[in-house]
């Protein structure tokens, strides 16, 4: 447990971004889960738009430091991969 005031205000503070963050994180899984969906469904251009709409998502996370820059950066790739690999 917290004893200093300064240690009290930094758990405050800590909630607070844990809040945040979680929403942040959230929203992203929701976009992930929109082009997961759409390319077991097998539908090419809902496939790609919704990974065009989930990247500036996934790297707004990251500027706000949710994800690190290359956990973004791989998941793109390997989801632009699998939009790329249906016919």
């Amino acid at each position: 447990m917290a004893n200093t005031s300064s240690a009290k205000k930094n758990v405050r503070k800590m909630e607070r971004k844990t809040a945040v963050n979680m929403a942040r994180r959230s929203r992203v899984r929701t976009f992930l889960r929109r082009v997961e969906d759409a390319l077991a469904s097998g539908d090419k251009a809902v496939a790609t738009a919704a990974l065009q709409a989930a990247e500036p998502e996934l790297m707004r996370a990251v500027s706000r430091g949710v994800y690190h820059k290359n956990t973004a950066s791989r998941k793109i790739s390997r989801l632009s991969k699998r939009c790329k690999a249906l016919a």
